[in-house]
């Protein structure tokens, strides 16, 4: 999408300018509206580094070391200076200096990330917009070098416990390929004018389908699946397939929890920077990483501008896990709704690592009996007519 730098003001009447990604500019102002920011002026624009999207420990290890400088007292330039000539990778160098040269035209640190189109995340935008409000931007800092760590962890292990199964996945296609296409073929020759049993011809028909069109079909499953990534891009697609995961037995439960913890940790970074409900959940809402339980979120903000609570707000949100709303609704009665959101997160963290080793555990067995039970059923093609043909040749020697 095209990059725009914008100026425009906020509810407060402060003025802010920053660039961000749009389709057009009707679509920039209603980016902004989001935000309570009011479109002044706008116009399309270049990045150097709008492609540049740097990875979560990468962020993590930013703020982390953001935040041990300037509560030392080093200014925020100072900073950054130091963080850029440390050995870095190329595409997180120039993310650096350009930020600094932002900086030194005299942008905000918030300004000058939302100018690097995709690098920053707009939580930590708008987690450092808000620091710079209160003065504590060393305790913002630190506190989303703590989030991003728990986002990273929690992506390793569940990588790690889902490694596995994909490398036996793997191994699987594998092994049916050299099996039907150079195996099988062999021997073909052998019983070449025998009338094989059903077993065997089918078997062989499909080796001798995948050794006569196996590129033919290659190159349409490539296509095949380049047209799928593209159908599941559009919005209607896309809602229905993240909301068909959700329906999938254990792993539908799987990811709820993964969503629900990463959406309440999100908004407990919010609420406890003072960021408005509404905003924060505009903002929350876009990390959750399913365009299905983010569509619902219209009524949520429209429920919550009227008057409701919360808790009754995100009551009717499908694909969040029940416990959400009661710990808010406990943490709303209490007055500690972000220590019941942080606390409900961690747990759910947890949750989703069991999970995600209880599905290994299960897929596991499930992929090797898979595995056998091809090669068996293969074996069992090919001595079908071996048998076949040692018990004609007893037959013909007893008479």
């Amino acid at each position: 999408m095209p990059l725009y730098s914008y100026k425009a003001i906020a509810i407060d009447g402060a003025k802010q300018k920053g660039r961000i990604e749009a389709a057009n500019a009707e679509q920039l102002a209603a980016l902004l509206r989001d935000q309570d920011l009011f479109l002044t002026e706008s116009a399309q624009t270049e990045s150097r580094t709008a492609q540049v999207k740097l990875k979560t420990m990468e962020i993590a290890d930013f703020c982390r070391q953001l935040a041990a400088m300037l509560s030392s007292g080093i200014t925020l330039i100072r900073a950054m200076m130091i963080l850029s000539q440390r050995d870095l990778k190329p595409h997180v160098k120039k993310v650096y200096d350009s930020l600094i040269e932002d900086l030194q035209r005299g942008s905000t640190l918030s300004e000058a990330m939302s100018m690097r189109g995709r690098s920053f995340p707009e939580l930590l935008i708008n987690m450092m917009r808000a620091g710079e409000q209160t003065g504590r931007m060393d305790v913002t800092a630190l506190k989303m070098a703590e989030t991003y760590d728990k986002e990273h962890r929690l992506n390793q292990k569940i990588r790690s416990a889902t490694m596995y199964p994909i490398i036996l996945v793997v191994l699987i296609i594998g092994v049916v390929l050299v099996i039907f296409t150079f195996v099988l073929p062999r021997f073909m020759e052998m019983f070449e004018g025998m009338e094989l049993p059903l077993p065997t011809r089918i078997v062989m028909g499909i080796s001798g389908f995948l050794t006569s069109y196996g590129a033919i079909l290659a190159v349409g499953v490539v296509i095949l699946v380049a047209l799928l990534i593209y159908l599941f891009r559009q919005p209607g697609p896309r809602i229905a397939l993240d909301k068909f995961k959700l329906r999938i037995p254990k792993i539908g439960k799987l990811l709820s929890t993964i969503y629900t913890a990463r959406f309440a940790r999100t908004l407990a970074s919010l609420y406890v920077s003072g960021i408005p409900m509404i905003q924060a959940l505009n903002i929350a809402r876009d990390t959750i990483g399913n365009k299905y339980i983010e569509s619902q979120f219209v009524q949520v903000i429209d429920h919550l501008g009227n008057g409701r609570t919360l808790s009754q707000s995100i009551a009717g949100v499908d694909g969040f896990e029940n416990k959400l709303k009661s710990t808010i609704m406990i943490g709303e009665e209490s007055g500690r709704l972000e220590q019941m959101l942080d606390s409900v997160a961690d747990q759910f963290d947890y949750d989703s690592e069991m999970a995600s080793q209880r599905m290994v555990s299960l897929i596991e067995p499930v992929l090797i009996v898979v595995m056998a039970g091809v090669v068996g059923v293969v074996i069992i093609s090919v001595m079908l007519p071996i048998y076949q043909m040692y018990s004609n040749v007893g037959a013909e020697g007893g008479l």
